[in-house]
């Protein structure tokens, strides 16, 4: 039996209700046992500045200790402005400091994206891939995931009430098990 690879998922989110933290709730339930996910809490970061690089607030010393320890990381957003959310950029941005130390290098990755337009999160998936680039993240490219009509997709528990929506991320969640495998450091 392979060892379980510890999956940090970032939701790009911070509200309640987010369609976001209900979609990485339901690939955590959907994920096949060699994979455990969970959500790493974003929204407690301070803005980064570089002037804090020596003497780090003590969120940013646990942030990149936890990113560091993940086998790999998925990242699950909206799209504000036909890009990633502030809180998202900011994350990535404190887990990638100071120059050279980056907490994500290396790391295979996933993205998906979900909105209640028909778009699905397009912008922000794509603008959050060219940044997982030059931070060097292998991220999966195929199946690409983009849910438009997400505000339909959950019932009143926060659970998946569509059977098309869940086979789908089922066979997201086992591309990126597999993504994981042929990208993870022994």
């Amino acid at each position: 039996m392979s060892a379980v690879r510890d999956v940090a998922v970032f939701v790009g989110s911070l509200r309640k209700e987010s369609i976001n933290r209900k979609l990485a709730k339901a690939l955590a339930e959907l994920a096949p046992s060699s994979l455990k996910l969970e959500i790493v809490e974003i929204g407690q970061l301070p803005l980064y500045n570089q002037d804090d690089d020596q003497n780090p607030p003590q969120a940013y010393t646990e942030f990149r200790a936890r990113v560091k320890a993940a086998d790999a990381v998925l990242f699950v957003t909206p799209e504000y402005n036909r890009s990633v959310p502030g809180v998202l950029k900011n994350a990535l941005d404190v887990a990638s400091r100071p120059y050279g130390q980056s907490a994500w290098n290396g790391k295979p990755g996933a993205v998906i994206s979900a909105s209640p337009s028909a778009i699905g999160g397009f912008g922000a998936n794509h603008h959050l891939r060219q940044s997982l680039v030059f931070l060097n993240v292998p991220a999966m490219q195929q199946p690409e995931a983009y849910l438009g009509g997400a505000d339909k997709l959950f019932d009143a528990r926060g659970k998946l009430a569509n059977d098309g929506t869940r086979t789908f991320l089922q066979q997201f969640i086992e591309s990126f098990a597999n993504w994981i495998a042929i990208h993870a450091k022994p």
